[in-house]
């Protein structure tokens, strides 16, 4: 399976502002170091807003700072939000499969997928930035 760019983004900065040791990086800041367009940036920084995941400040001294949610928050609760209910692949689009009545594919990719998921859902944003990601995390950091 492959994550969407926005659900890789979101993780990354959910990553990024669980190190942020008080600083509040704008979403240009965040953006730039991640070296991704800043209004791909700004589409997740409004989703994780909206998940209240982040805050995000406006004016001087403003920037994004992580919640607490943010940062208790499961890394499956966030890929899930960001990937969709959708099955892996598309039986039903505008080409439907001919096989869609008796095809065991599906529900087999679907099972797949979910216990891709549940494998996510006890892994906290936490946890995914202790020792040796966090430091990495603020050397990157530094030089954007």
């Amino acid at each position: 399976m492959r994550l969407l760019r926005s659900t890789d983004l979101a993780l990354r900065v959910l990553m990024r502002l669980a190190v942020s040791g008080g600083t509040t990086p704008t979403t240009r800041d965040v953006a730039a170091a991640m070296e991704v367009p800043y209004t791909h940036a700004a589409k997740v920084v409004a989703e994780l807003q909206h998940m209240a995941l982040l805050e995000a400040r406006r004016g001087r001294g403003g920037g994004l700072v992580l919640t607490e949610k943010g940062r208790t928050a499961s890394v499956g609760a966030v890929v899930r939000a960001f990937e969709g209910d959708g099955d892996v692949v598309d039986c039903e689009g505008a080409t439907p499969c001919p096989l869609n009545s008796g095809c065991r594919l599906r529900g087999a990719l679907r099972q797949a997928q979910e216990a891709f998921f549940a494998s996510l859902d006890p892994i906290t944003v936490a946890d995914i930035v202790t020792s040796p990601t966090g430091p990495l995390l603020l050397g990157i950091s530094a030089r954007a």
